[in-house]
């Protein structure tokens, strides 16, 4: 979601032109950004993209898949490009999606520089995977739930 629509309810075309910069960079490193846990790396997978491009290390972001399947990496560098102009905090900054279209269907047009991702911190929490007997069949912590005004026990 476009920082300028989650934070101030503002909407634009340029909008969707940022939700498709996120998918284009989550297709090109195989983790979602809302699945892209904070790390030592970095806080969001749209920060690792960032950091990674201007530590000239790009292809450390592809997915080692697709990498291992990759014929022409300039096309996959050109496309980690593309996202990253489509998530520029200034929605002022990121082109239209017709131009993006273009950008996209030629590898002749120069790419504009990308600036810095509207970033955004998640809350890290802690989900456990193998609960006990106990609270598998109950998860919550003061052993209530939103059925249990509603179904009989």
């Amino acid at each position: 979601m476009a920082p300028e629509y989650a934070m101030e309810g503002l909407f634009s075309v340029k909008s969707d032109v940022f939700s498709f910069g996120v998918m284009l960079l989550e297709i090109i490193n195989g983790k979602r950004n809302s699945g892209f846990y904070t790390t030592e790396l970095a806080p969001s997978l749209l920060a690792y993209a960032w950091q990674l491009w201007n530590e000239e290390r790009k292809l450390e972001f592809v997915d080692p898949v697709l990498l291992e399947s990759c014929v022409c990496c300039e096309e996959v560098v050109r496309c980690m490009h593309i996202g990253l102009v489509c998530v520029q905090e200034d929605p002022e900054l990121r082109p239209k999606m017709s131009s993006v279209v273009v950008l996209l269907g030629s590898e002749q047009i120069a790419l504009p520089k990308p600036s810095q991702p509207a970033f955004s911190l998640r809350r890290a929490f802690h989900v456990d995977l193998d609960p006990s007997p106990a609270t598998a069949t109950n998860p919550s912590v003061n052993g209530g739930s939103i059925f249990s005004s509603v179904l009989p026990r």
